[in-house]
């Protein structure tokens, strides 16, 4: 079963469950889908469904942020409900060793030196946690790593 199955299948349960939270957040990923569909002309593979996915996780990571500094506590409640709902549809994340691993072994691929050599690894190293790793995570371990 496809993503985008999934994701039709599982609103049809969240309307006989009644769930609010979980049915909204299925229609708006499924319009994230749709427009991005009609966008490229193409109906998405399930690689470019997941990349819809963490853009709409990544905007509720931030809007969280916004909404804790703004003492907006009922919208961090209503972010805090649709995170995990996201999470549900995507890969499973990586830990931050996993990440460091996988950083120190593309550091030694590329040969890079130091942090001029930052945007060489970063475009070998994405490919290989595409999905599965936050990228600002990734970002902050290969600025470590390179120190």
């Amino acid at each position: 079963m496809s993503l985008t199955e999934r994701l039709n299948e599982d609103m049809k349960q969240a309307m006989k469950d009644k769930d609010k939270v979980r049915l909204s957040v299925i229609r708006m990923v499924r319009t994230a889908i749709k427009n991005a569909e009609i966008d490229s002309k193409t109906t998405l593979s399930d690689d470019e469904v997941i990349a819809v996915l963490n853009r709409e996780l990544k905007q509720r990571r931030d809007s969280l942020q916004a909404f804790e500094s703004a003492g907006r506590q009922d919208l961090v409640d209503e972010v805090n409900r649709e995170i995990p709902v996201l999470m549900d549809y995507l890969p499973t994340q990586m830990s931050e060793e996993e990440v460091r691993a996988i950083v120190k072994e593309t550091i030694a691929e590329t040969g890079a030196a130091g942090k001029k050599d930052m945007g060489k690894v970063m475009s070998a190293l994405m490919p290989k946690v595409k999905g599965r790793a936050d990228g600002k995570l990734v970002n902050q371990v290969v600025q470590q790593e390179l120190q």
